[in-house]
């Protein structure tokens, strides 16, 4: 039998570092454009006509360059309904992704700036 925790995926481990911020990119499925964003912590970014607001980006405190995840929750600003909100894994976009039928958006890395 396996302890807890050994079989944990690394975003339910106590083993991560909050970060100042996050890099999201944002893709355009229409015509292949993409976007950076340098998002800080309680902040928000427009992309392509999304809000994405992040409210807390972690990293393993043993690999700083390791796998990031961040929970963001996007919107669209006109009408302020919520398109996406939950926990993206920078290595697995997929796993827990934006269901938008133009754009895709999805956590680069966690940023210290």
């Amino acid at each position: 039998m396996l302890a807890w925790g050994l079989g944990a995926p690394i975003w339910a481990q106590d083993s991560a570092v909050s970060a100042p911020g996050a890099v999201v990119r944002g893709l355009d499925k229409v015509n292949g454009h993409t976007v950076d964003a340098n998002i800080p912590s309680g902040g928000s970014a427009e992309l392509f006509g999304l809000l994405v607001t992040l409210s807390e980006c972690r990293y393993p405190a043993d690999n700083p360059t390791g796998d990031a995840y961040a929970f963001l929750t996007i919107r669209d600003p006109d009408s302020g309904a919520v398109q996406f909100e939950g926990w993206m894994i920078a290595s697995s976009p997929a796993l827990s992704a934006l269901d938008h039928s133009r754009y895709d958006i999805w956590v680069l890395r966690c940023s210290n700036s």
